[in-house]
Formats: C-alpha cells, structure tokens, sequence
C-alpha cells in the first residue's frame, strides 16, 4: 500500500512538472512572437506541425516564415486562462486565450485568440504538433 501511495505521488509531481513546463513553453511563444524569434519557433514546432487559424492552414514551414518576416508587427502578447489535459506521459493539450496587439496594413490591432494546442514528449523534451487558433469577435 505504501508502495502504492509513493508511486502515485511520484507521478503526479512528473505530471505537476511536466504541467509547468507545458505552461512555460505557451509562454516562450507568446514572447517570441514579440521578438519575432524563429530559433524559438524551430525549437517549439515539431516536425511535420501544422496549425489552423479559422479557415486557413499552414504547414511548419510557413508558420516559421510568417514569424520572421510576416507584415505584422506584434508589439505585445500574453496568454490567460491556460489548462493542460494530459493523455498519458507524452501528450498533452494546452488550451487558453492569447492576447495579441501590434501594427498591421491596415493599422494597429488588438487580437484575442482561443487557442488549443498539441504537444508531444520525444526524447524528453516537449514540442508542438498542431495548434488551432480562433480569433475572437
């Protein structure tokens, strides 16, 4: 029984971890979106990622390129409301709000996005395998 016990409270701290890692990365995002940091992206973005942004999609390398040298200008950027799902040790479910304003063709923008996002454990380092974006009314 004891036994047990030490086991599940070993793995819920893995878990507890693992959730404020997941968090952290979410984060690293947010700020690299600010910074227009690829070599974050690359970093975060799995091989073979996709993302969906209400109708439209863009394969990893696309997301890289409009990050670097997309039109818009992204001045600040912050996530709310973050939960992680997790299903089993290496895959998890960050879903959330990020906030984004910036300057764009057509002026100045504020942003708010609903976000779900796919992350997967491989050799002991979390990376994004798909996300979708909906922009708020």
């Amino acid at each position: 029984m004891t036994a047990l016990l030490l086991a599940l409270l070993l793995t819920a701290n893995v878990q507890d971890a693992d959730a404020r890692a997941l968090l952290q990365l979410e984060d690293d995002w947010a700020t690299a979106l600010v910074q227009r940091d690829r070599v974050v992206f690359e970093r975060l973005l799995a091989d073979g990622f996709v993302y969906t942004e209400n109708d439209q999609m863009m394969d990893r390398a696309t997301v890289l390129n409009s990050v670097a040298a997309g039109s818009d200008t992204v001045v600040a950027a912050h996530n709310e409301s973050m939960t992680v799902h997790r299903y089993g040790p290496v895959t998890a479910v960050v879903t959330g709000w990020l906030f984004v304003g910036g300057r764009g063709a057509a002026g100045e923008f504020q942003r708010r996005y609903r976000f779900t996002d796919t992350w997967v454990k491989r050799g002991g380092r979390w990376q994004i395998v798909a996300a979708q974006d909906y922009v708020a009314p």
